[in-house]
């Protein structure tokens, strides 16, 4: 077993060597350069001793410089999404290639008049393997000014209310823009940093997007970038409350709880919109005051029981409840509150013991 072990690690060395060759060597022929690249990617995916070798060999480099050099669209565009892949799947790859210069790099790409969608998608993965779990590519990506770029996709990739992904233009530039959105998220968070600050400019572009659509391919891209871009920064949470962010998730819990007695996935939306909102009132429970005149907590006590929900939803909710509820019984005397404390507590202990049981 572990001769065939061995042996099967040389034929994969082999093969990358044979591969990189072939990309030196057929320059003035994209087609090939591109099937090599292919193959290149389904080698190292999810292979990490595989890309550490490839890195070994200079074939990361050698794709690195060919994304930059190449007139081809089709062999930039495949050179960058086999640097993803490498990067993903190798620690050591992804330190070696996270430098200002190859974020600036990225940035031309993405702002060449010439470039594609399909460029600009694979460039921003790109960006997104390098800032993932990267406290490096999450400075380098702010000093180089990567995120403002990236904020800008988000304001202007997509530009109408209505999503009909079966037009293929609409189709392309939403998976731009959904990239550009999870690019963000990675942006932010593991760790969390200054780029909460910067991430928050577009919260009035969000809270727009939110009260002008509701479908799941809006809602749970924009409710994941908030929530880990207020996560544990209460400037960040005020500030998203002082546009009137929390006001429109709000009302848009409403609105999935009208649909969700007839939808299922209304339903799953709603608790990623809890978890939204949880996230946004953490730190500072007062805040949960102007979720009162939305009645939230009887919303979201409606919500509680409903059997499609699995534990971690029904905690989720519990939890929100929970900081809802905090200042009840300090300062707050609206009708929402008094209502629904005893009504939580009742609640709270049904729900537990379900959850033990």
């Amino acid at each position: 077993m572990e001769d065939q072990k061995v042996q099967k690690t040389q034929y994969v060395k082999t093969d990358l060597n044979l591969l990189l060759e072939c990309l030196k060597y057929q320059m003035d022929c994209p087609m090939s350069q591109k099937e090599a690249l292919i193959t290149i990617y389904s080698i190292c995916q999810q292979n990490s001793e595989a890309s550490e070798y490839f890195r070994e060999i200079g074939g990361l480099m050698f794709i690195n410089d060919l994304a930059k050099s190449s007139v081809h669209c089709i062999v930039k565009e495949a050179a960058l999404f086999t640097l993803g892949i490498i990067i993903e799947s190798n620690v050591y790859c992804q330190q070696t290639l996270c430098t200002p210069a190859l974020f600036e790099d990225l940035i031309s790409f993405l702002m060449n008049k010439d470039s594609g969608v399909n460029l600009k998608r694979m460039s921003v993965y790109v960006i997104l393997v390098l800032v993932s779990n990267n406290k490096n590519g999450q400075t380098y990506v702010r000093e180089t000014g990567c995120i403002g770029l990236l904020l800008q996709l988000f304001r202007t990739t997509l530009s109408i209310p209505e999503i009909n992904l079966s037009d293929k233009n609409i189709n392309q530039c939403y998976q731009l823009w959904s990239s550009v959105c999870s690019t963000l998220c990675a942006c932010v968070n593991n760790p969390q940093n200054d780029n909460q600050n910067i991430c928050c400019s577009v919260f009035s572009y969000a809270k727009e997007w939110l009260e002008s659509c509701i479908e799941p391919e809006i809602v749970r891209p924009i409710c994941s970038f908030v929530g880990l871009t207020v996560a544990n920064n209460s400037y960040v949470q005020k500030y998203f409350a002082s546009v009137r962010g929390l006001d429109t998730l709000a009302k848009v819990l409403i609105k999935l709880m009208h649909d969700s007695c007839m939808s299922h996935s209304s339903t799953k939306l709603a608790v990623v919109v809890t978890k939204t909102l949880d996230a946004c009132i953490a730190n500072d429970s007062a805040m949960g005051v102007v979720l009162a005149k939305y009645h939230t907590v009887s919303e979201l006590l409606k919500l509680l029981p409903n059997d499609t929900l699995d534990t971690g939803e029904k905690i989720s909710i519990i939890l929100t409840i929970g900081h809802c509820t905090e200042v009840c019984g300090n300062f707050l005397t609206t009708s929402e509150y008094t209502l629904n404390c005893d009504q939580i507590i009742l609640c709270n202990d049904i729900h537990v013991l379900q959850l033990e049981h």
